[in-house]
């Protein structure tokens, strides 16, 4: 026994000697154990929580280009989009790639550069102009920030190579909404159905379309029609079950578990959008689950702090539950944000006036 004690002892000994021998070789070796975890948990969605180990493999892996734009990902993803600024400048300098300059142009997105931001997909764009993803991921950046203007931008130099898009039809046809023009915006859904037919984008523009015109019924005939022909796309359900709320469910009907399964499945399906949330918040509130409500309403907000429509029913919530307090700051907070909006569309030029708009996670990169 004490033998063994002793060769288990010497055995933590005779690494540490390896690794003063070796000093460079072990570094390196976490490094790349460090790289390896960080690029796994970027793969998993997990940002903020990769960007220690991605932090930590910078200048010691043989792949720098993966540790680099790994992390600037994670910080677009996070939004902190000054810090994946300079690395991503860094790097295009270095890697000529269409993916890098897409990254950018998100990242310039997050900081409200729209000059530097549309330079940067122009970029992309000349080097890979058929590929439609990346028109559409700085589009939905743009949706993200609210800066609808560029957003048209971002679509119309997509649809300049690629004008049978359905998708780029789609948002195109989202920013025009979002700025108060829905007759224009008519064309594009229409254009996003024909080349869209019988996908789930064509399913979408439809349901979308009907929804903003307030025409509820077609709306949820519309996402059902998708849905049963096995779109399961997350804003599919998530404009089904929003319908079905806008009919006036109560919980005793069939149609109010329709929308809670649709909705929970569009939360599972894609974690981080927060019209799902907010919907799904409603649906608990009428329910009376209140600490659900809560719940998804706070990640509604977490993931979309500049909706109105998310504070009133907050503040609903925490009314009946009985937290005065925190109902009184959350209508603070509304009011707040509705005199910014009256600020906003008293100073916008022309005749476009911006409204609340269909909210996007991301970052994504095109392959």
């Amino acid at each position: 026994m004490f033998a063994l004690s002793i060769v288990l002892l010497l055995v933590p000994i005779q690494l540490r000697c390896l690794q003063s021998r070796f000093p460079d070789r072990n570094q390196n070796s976490n490094a790349e154990s460090e790289l390896q975890l960080g690029t796994q948990l970027t793969r998993a969605g997990h940002f903020q929580e990769a960007i220690p180990h991605l932090l930590a493999a910078q200048g010691g892996v043989s792949n720098q280009y993966a540790a680099e734009f790994n992390l600037a990902l994670c910080y677009v993803a996070t939004r902190q989009s000054t810090q994946a600024i300079p690395i991503l400048t860094e790097l295009r300098r270095s890697h000529e790639s269409a993916q890098v300059e897409n990254l950018l142009a998100q990242a310039y997105v997050g900081v409200g550069n729209s000059k530097a931001a549309l330079g940067a997909l122009k970029r992309a764009a000349a080097l890979t102009p058929d590929n439609e993803k990346l028109y559409a991921f700085v589009a939905d950046a743009c949706t993200e920030s609210q800066n609808y203007e560029l957003g048209l931008d971002v679509v119309d130099l997509g649809l300049q190579h690629l004008p049978n898009s359905a998708s780029l039809h789609y948002q195109r046809a989202m920013f025009l909404s979002s700025l108060d023009e829905f007759d224009a915006a008519k064309a594009d859904f229409a254009l996003a159905r024909k080349f869209g037919a019988g996908s789930d984008i064509g399913y979408l523009a439809a349901a979308q379309e009907n929804l903003l015109a307030g025409k509820v019924e077609e709306a949820v005939r519309a996402a059902r029609e998708g849905i049963s022909a096995g779109d399961d796309d997350y804003r599919l359900l998530t404009i089904l079950g929003e319908g079905l709320l806008r009919t006036g469910i109560a919980p005793a009907q069939p149609q109010f578990a329709e929308a809670e399964s649709v909705l929970s499945k569009a939360v599972k399906l894609r974690p981080n959008y927060s019209d799902a949330h907010l919907a799904l918040g409603k649906l608990e509130l009428i329910s009376h689950r209140l600490s659900e409500a809560i719940s998804h309403l706070e990640q509604a907000r977490s993931l979309d702090p500049h909706n109105p429509a998310v504070y009133s029913q907050l503040a609903a919530a925490y009314r009946e539950h009985g937290d005065v307090q925190k109902a009184e700051e959350t209508l603070a907070v509304l009011a707040q944000l509705n005199r910014e909006q009256v600020e906003k569309i008293s100073s916008a030029p022309g005749e476009r006036k911006p409204v609340a708009g269909a909210r996007i996670d991301r970052p994504r990169v095109p392959q």
